[in-house]
């Protein structure tokens, strides 16, 4: 099992990476001394394969379990949803002593996080992310959140886990689309951060994709992502500068998921799109080499750039990415690359450049 530390001092913890260790859950989670009660979010398409697992490695260790199960899809990470997360471990009694761990994907980390940060004013968490855009990225660095109709994941905190075990043998029930969607956040980590990792993924991405990769590969390329991010975090863990960089692609893919209300595009999917736009932008501006930008390109191809938006609205995007978390004082920010491995942000782009990002995204969109 490979082991990437995320050192934020006192409060840093461990994202452990194997195949088949979901048994082991139980066993780490007493070793760290966690609540002897503890509440699993899932939702009941992850709950059909790994519940029973999880339930029962946890009570092997002696913990008390509370199973609270959430509908399937990113259009439930609602405050509606989480109050009813919030009642189900009221009626359980759950104290400040108990932990929460989340069971399934990047929904059901990022809200069952945002219970933890705040029921009872804030009570642990463990991240058991099943998916691989959560095993990459959303179980890692305590952001959590729940959307809004006008944008997405505008209520939110930022809460560090006590744990994140990470099991690679459960991308085998994934579905291709949930497997390519998540490998979008892949390129983005290799463009934002590793040159290397980019020649892995030009050598390797339709492996990648289909999970034909040995499961040495598979493991370290998640661990990989892992070391990354962890990386950025601990340099800025609340995003006050560096942490920005994670955003690539971000600007353009959240307004996308919001237009299309959260039902039209996987996260990734509208992420591999945002990182069209902003790489299209940054060659605009004189900032990064065609060369950079048609290898990004190349490898959202042969991963699968996502087909659709016919009858998008730019106004409307150009609405939404105004209310998104990222805008500041009414200016759209974007991060932006310079070469790969080296993005920076920018507040500088205009309106005819978002513009002109978008239409060429949608372009590429419906070829």
């Amino acid at each position: 099992m490979e082991t990437v530390t995320v050192d934020l001092g006192d409060r840093s913890y461990d994202i452990l990476i194997g195949r088949d260790c979901l048994r082991g859950l139980g066993d780490l989670y007493a070793a760290r001394g966690l609540g002897e009660t503890a509440a699993i979010v899932t939702n009941p398409a992850v709950a059909a394969l790994y519940l029973d697992t999880v339930q029962q490695s946890l009570s092997r260790a002696g913990v008390k379990v509370v199973v609270v199960t959430v509908p399937d899809g990113e259009q439930y990470k609602t405050l509606e949803t989480a109050v009813q997360i919030y009642g189900d471990l009221i009626a359980a009694g759950l104290d400040r002593k108990s932990c929460i761990v989340t069971l399934g994907g990047g929904v059901v980390g990022d809200m069952g996080g945002f219970v933890a940060a705040t029921y009872l004013r804030g009570v642990d968490f463990v991240q058991v992310p099943t998916t691989l855009e959560a095993q990459v990225d959303a179980s890692v660095g305590g952001k959590t959140a729940v959307d809004h109709v006008l944008g997405k994941n505008m209520i939110g905190a930022f809460h560090q886990p006590k744990l994140v075990l990470i099991d690679t043998a459960t991308l085998d029930t994934l579905p291709k689309r949930e497997v390519r969607a998540g490998m979008a956040e892949v390129i983005k980590h290799g463009i934002i951060r590793d040159p290397g990792l980019v020649a892995f993924l030009e050598e390797h991405i339709e492996g990648a994709a289909n999970l034909s990769l040995s499961a040495d590969q598979i493991n370290w390329l998640v661990a990989q992502q892992c070391r990354i991010k962890a990386g950025v975090v601990a340099a800025d863990e609340t995003e006050k500068g560096l942490r920005e960089i994670l955003n690539y692609g971000h600007t353009v893919g959240h307004a996308l998921e919001v237009v299309t209300h959260y039902d039209y595009y996987k996260h990734g999917e509208a992420v591999c799109l945002g990182m069209l736009a902003a790489g299209y932008i940054a060659v605009q501006k004189g900032m990064w080499s065609q060369d950079a930008f048609e290898r990004q390109n190349a490898l959202i191809t042969r991963l699968g750039i996502p087909k659709g938006v016919p009858d998008l609205k730019v106004d409307e995007v150009l609405a939404r990415m105004m209310s998104d978390k990222k805008a500041r004082d009414g200016i759209i920010r974007f991060v932006l690359p310079e070469q790969i491995g080296k993005i920076v942000p920018r507040d500088d782009v205009t309106r005819e450049e978002i513009v002109a990002g978008i239409q060429y995204m949608q372009n590429q969109a419906l070829g």
